[in-house]
Protein backbone atom coordinates (compact mmCIF):
# COMPACT_ATOMS: atom_id res chain seq x y z
CA UNK A 1 0.00 0.00 0.00
CA UNK A 2 2.72 2.24 0.71
CA UNK A 3 4.19 2.34 -2.66
CA UNK A 4 0.72 2.58 -4.20
CA UNK A 5 0.36 5.91 -1.79
CA UNK A 6 3.65 7.23 -2.86
CA UNK A 7 2.98 6.88 -6.82
CA UNK A 8 -0.05 8.95 -6.36
CA UNK A 9 0.76 11.31 -4.37
CA UNK A 10 3.95 11.84 -6.68
CA UNK A 11 1.96 11.26 -9.68
CA UNK A 12 -0.41 13.95 -8.17
CA UNK A 13 1.98 16.54 -6.86
CA UNK A 14 3.95 16.29 -10.40
CA UNK A 15 1.10 17.17 -12.23
CA UNK A 16 -0.63 20.38 -13.39
CA UNK A 17 -4.21 20.90 -11.46
CA UNK A 18 -4.99 22.21 -14.91
CA UNK A 19 -4.08 19.15 -16.88
CA UNK A 20 -5.76 17.03 -13.79
CA UNK A 21 -8.99 18.98 -14.65
CA UNK A 22 -8.50 17.74 -18.05
CA UNK A 23 -7.84 14.54 -17.75
CA UNK A 24 -10.78 13.81 -15.61
CA UNK A 25 -13.28 16.02 -17.84
CA UNK A 26 -11.99 15.42 -21.35
CA UNK A 27 -9.60 11.54 -20.59
CA UNK A 28 -11.88 9.99 -18.52
CA UNK A 29 -14.92 9.82 -20.86
CA UNK A 30 -12.95 8.41 -23.90
CA UNK A 31 -11.29 6.00 -21.76
CA UNK A 32 -15.09 4.53 -20.13
CA UNK A 33 -17.27 5.86 -22.17
CA UNK A 34 -19.08 7.51 -19.34
CA UNK A 35 -19.53 11.66 -19.93
CA UNK A 36 -19.57 13.41 -16.73
CA UNK A 37 -20.77 16.86 -15.98
CA UNK A 38 -18.24 19.99 -15.05
CA UNK A 39 -19.27 20.39 -12.07
CA UNK A 40 -18.47 16.50 -10.40
CA UNK A 41 -15.65 16.29 -13.12
CA UNK A 42 -14.06 19.62 -11.11
CA UNK A 43 -15.05 17.94 -7.67
CA UNK A 44 -13.29 14.50 -8.41
CA UNK A 45 -10.24 16.86 -9.75
CA UNK A 46 -10.17 18.85 -6.41
CA UNK A 47 -10.80 16.20 -4.09
CA UNK A 48 -7.56 13.88 -5.90
CA UNK A 49 -5.29 16.58 -6.18
CA UNK A 50 -6.18 18.25 -2.56
CA UNK A 51 -5.82 14.71 -0.81
CA UNK A 52 -2.46 14.35 -2.49
CA UNK A 53 -1.20 17.45 -0.82
CA UNK A 54 -2.99 17.11 2.65
CA UNK A 55 -2.15 13.32 2.58
CA UNK A 56 1.71 15.17 2.59
CA UNK A 57 0.93 17.78 4.82
CA UNK A 58 -0.61 15.16 7.47
CA UNK A 59 2.30 12.42 7.10
CA UNK A 60 5.08 15.57 7.83
CA UNK A 61 2.77 16.75 10.60
CA UNK A 62 2.69 13.01 12.16
CA UNK A 63 6.45 12.59 11.69
CA UNK A 64 7.44 16.06 13.57
CA UNK A 65 5.91 14.78 16.37
CA UNK A 66 9.43 13.72 18.60
CA UNK A 67 9.66 9.99 18.56
CA UNK A 68 10.43 10.18 22.39
CA UNK A 69 6.52 11.27 22.67
CA UNK A 70 5.39 8.09 20.92
CA UNK A 71 7.79 5.76 22.93
CA UNK A 72 6.53 7.64 26.42
CA UNK A 73 3.21 6.96 25.80
CA UNK A 74 3.62 3.40 25.07
CA UNK A 75 6.20 2.47 27.96
CA UNK A 76 2.79 4.16 30.18
CA UNK A 77 0.47 1.44 28.65
CA UNK A 78 -0.93 3.25 26.03
CA UNK A 79 -1.88 1.15 22.77
CA UNK A 80 -0.68 2.21 19.45
CA UNK A 81 -3.83 3.36 18.56
CA UNK A 82 -4.82 6.01 21.41
CA UNK A 83 -1.32 6.98 21.27
CA UNK A 84 -2.00 7.93 17.79
CA UNK A 85 -5.31 9.20 19.30
CA UNK A 86 -4.67 11.36 22.31
CA UNK A 87 -0.96 12.10 22.13
CA UNK A 88 0.53 12.27 18.55
CA UNK A 89 -2.52 13.81 16.42
CA UNK A 90 -3.27 16.74 18.76
CA UNK A 91 0.01 17.90 18.29
CA UNK A 92 0.32 17.07 14.59
CA UNK A 93 -2.46 18.89 13.84
CA UNK A 94 -1.23 22.59 15.45
CA UNK A 95 1.98 21.64 13.39
CA UNK A 96 -0.01 21.02 10.44
CA UNK A 97 -3.29 23.66 10.88
CA UNK A 98 -0.94 26.37 8.97
CA UNK A 99 -0.70 24.50 6.18
CA UNK A 100 -3.81 23.10 5.36
CA UNK A 101 -5.29 26.40 5.55
CA UNK A 102 -2.57 27.47 2.95
CA UNK A 103 -4.14 24.46 0.61
CA UNK A 104 -7.61 25.59 1.60
CA UNK A 105 -6.44 28.98 0.08
CA UNK A 106 -5.08 27.57 -3.17
CA UNK A 107 -8.08 25.79 -3.41
CA UNK A 108 -10.35 28.32 -2.98
CA UNK A 109 -8.64 30.26 -5.57
CA UNK A 110 -7.98 27.38 -7.86
CA UNK A 111 -11.87 27.15 -8.62
CA UNK A 112 -11.01 29.91 -11.24
CA UNK A 113 -9.41 26.84 -13.39
CA UNK A 114 -12.76 25.47 -13.99
CA UNK A 115 -13.79 27.80 -16.05
CA UNK A 116 -11.24 25.77 -18.69
CA UNK A 117 -14.12 23.15 -18.67
CA UNK A 118 -17.06 25.45 -19.08
CA UNK A 119 -17.88 25.40 -15.06
CA UNK A 120 -19.72 28.84 -14.88
CA UNK A 121 -17.91 30.05 -11.23
CA UNK A 122 -16.55 33.07 -10.44
CA UNK A 123 -14.04 33.47 -12.79
CA UNK A 124 -16.12 32.31 -15.96
CA UNK A 125 -19.11 34.36 -14.94
CA UNK A 126 -16.84 37.62 -15.19
CA UNK A 127 -15.60 36.48 -18.60
CA UNK A 128 -19.29 36.60 -19.30
CA UNK A 129 -19.70 39.92 -18.13
CA UNK A 130 -17.06 41.27 -19.45
CA UNK A 131 -17.77 39.97 -23.11
CA UNK A 132 -20.89 41.49 -22.71
CA UNK A 133 -20.05 44.66 -21.44
CA UNK A 134 -16.34 45.44 -22.98
CA UNK A 135 -15.10 46.27 -19.29
CA UNK A 136 -12.68 43.39 -18.47
CA UNK A 137 -10.84 45.51 -16.25
CA UNK A 138 -13.60 46.10 -14.05
CA UNK A 139 -15.25 42.62 -14.07
CA UNK A 140 -11.25 41.11 -13.21
CA UNK A 141 -10.83 43.73 -10.07
CA UNK A 142 -14.63 42.99 -9.04
CA UNK A 143 -13.46 39.24 -9.64
CA UNK A 144 -10.49 40.04 -7.90
CA UNK A 145 -11.85 41.64 -4.60
CA UNK A 146 -14.11 38.60 -3.99
CA UNK A 147 -11.40 36.39 -4.12
CA UNK A 148 -9.79 38.17 -1.74
CA UNK A 149 -12.82 38.62 0.66
CA UNK A 150 -13.50 35.40 1.11
CA UNK A 151 -9.20 34.79 1.11
CA UNK A 152 -9.34 37.17 4.19
CA UNK A 153 -12.29 35.42 6.00
CA UNK A 154 -10.90 31.82 6.00
CA UNK A 155 -7.55 33.14 6.86
CA UNK A 156 -8.88 34.91 10.25
CA UNK A 157 -10.72 31.92 10.94
CA UNK A 158 -7.41 29.92 10.97
CA UNK A 159 -5.73 32.95 12.79
CA UNK A 160 -8.66 32.43 14.98
CA UNK A 161 -8.31 28.48 15.25
CA UNK A 162 -4.37 29.02 15.87
CA UNK A 163 -4.86 30.97 18.87
CA UNK A 164 -7.28 29.34 20.54
CA UNK A 165 -5.13 26.16 19.91
CA UNK A 166 -1.75 28.01 21.02
CA UNK A 167 -3.38 29.74 24.44
CA UNK A 168 -3.19 25.31 25.19
CA UNK A 169 0.61 26.08 25.36
CA UNK A 170 0.85 28.37 27.95
CA UNK A 171 -1.42 26.69 30.41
Amino acid sequence: MRWLATAYIELIRGTPLLVQIFLIYFGLPQITGINMEPLPAGLLAFSLNSGAYVAEIMRSGIQGVPRGQTEASLSLGFSPRDTMRYIVLPQAFRRVLPPLVNEALNLLKNTSLLSAIALVELTRAGQIVAARTYKPFEMYLAISIVYLAMTLVLSFVSNRIEQRWGEGDKR
